[in-house]
């Protein structure tokens, strides 16, 4: 794959992970909803990023979808939890895929930054840490 399908992955994924957070945002509360917030806007962020890219690059960024299908039912805390690892390692492989598919090397280390931050994230809330966060 080239950078720009990668980037335009990446963004797609973000775009995923926005709706998924959001989701599972809604079934917490107390310190579990705040980190869920901020998760979100740590999406936001990127996805931003990813978009700026793209344009720059001349692409027309990948649009969000309206929604997303879900790998589980979000019924409670711990649900949404696990959602909220199942979208941190799936973002891992997307950024090890741009790690591995980036051309220039600011797309290189900015795909690194988001590689560590979802295999940080994913610790964070509960997952164990990988050796090749992103590795399949």
């Amino acid at each position: 794959m080239s950078q720009v399908q990668t980037l335009q992955s990446a963004l797609a994924g973000e775009h995923a992970a926005q709706y998924g957070v959001g989701v599972a945002g809604g079934k917490l509360t107390g310190a579990k909803a705040r980190a869920a917030e901020s998760l979100y806007e740590e999406h936001r962020r990127r996805r931003d990023k990813l978009t700026d890219l793209l344009t720059a690059a001349g692409e027309k960024p990948v649009a969000a979808a309206p929604a997303y299908d879900l790998p589980l039912a979000v019924t409670n805390a711990v649900s949404a939890t696990s959602l909220i690892l199942q979208i941190e390692r799936r973002l891992a492989a997307v950024y090890g895929d741009l790690v591995e598919n980036a051309e220039q090397d600011p797309v290189r280390a900015l795909a690194v930054e988001y590689l560590l931050a979802v295999a940080a994230t994913q610790v964070r809330w509960g997952g164990g840490p990988a050796a090749f966060p992103g590795a399949n």
